[in-house]
């Protein structure tokens, strides 16, 4: 699962795909985005349903059994089982929906790095440097957080992590993700096009 992306600008660059709030400028998440912190989405505004910018933390508190029996909580980063009743409640409202900004992903790869953290795979599509997840977003424990979609890694993904990998939008769907019915929008998690990304 993807654990792990960059995001570099900040509300400037974020202007090219969404309206700027005031709120959202003030805040300034870090290029790093790991579990639990803020970052950038996307969502509908539901005055006059613009894209506008906003920050939530990444990871969606639900409640499962541990593995004593008794409950746990666990921020959930990444979805993919769609039929989830939990999950397709979400994904069926489109007010719950988000574009998920990035630059850069990250798979784990065995070893570690020159700075001495575990070493990852960072996957990009060259051709644009600002791309999307597709992600939800829900109120828990007080505040916003979101979760994006996974799928089945593509051929470029799947050798170097054979799991799963985001859901990747195309700029064309973005408006079909935050809009569409349910059924519409879950066909969008299929894996992008390996020939139009690139690892290092």
């Amino acid at each position: 699962m993807c654990n792990l992306y960059r995001h570099r600008g900040g509300p400037e660059q974020m202007a090219l795909i969404a309206r700027v709030m005031d709120e959202a400028a003030d805040k300034s998440p870090p290029e790093h985005i790991y579990p639990k912190y803020d970052a950038w989405v996307i969502r509908r505004d539901p005055a006059d349903g613009a894209r506008v910018l906003d920050c939530m933390s990444w990871g969606i508190i639900t409640t499962i059994k541990g593995k004593s029996g008794k409950p746990i909580q666990k921020a959930v980063t990444n979805v993919r089982n769609l039929q989830s009743p939990f999950w397709r409640s979400t994904i069926a409202k489109p007010e719950q929906r988000c574009l998920v900004p990035f630059n850069t992903f990250a798979e784990p790869k065995p070893g570690k790095g020159p700075d001495g953290r575990p070493a990852q795979h960072w996957f990009s599509i060259p051709s644009a440097p600002l791309s999307c997840f597709a992600g939800i977003w829900r109120w828990s424990e007080g505040k916003p957080r979101f979760a994006f979609l996974t799928c089945e890694p593509n051929p470029l993904v799947a050798p170097l992590h054979e799991k799963a990998m985001p859901v990747i939008l195309a700029p064309e769907d973005y408006d079909r993700w935050l809009d569409g019915e349910v059924e519409e929008v879950c066909s969008l998690a299929q894996p992008f096009p390996s020939q139009l990304m690139a690892v290092a």
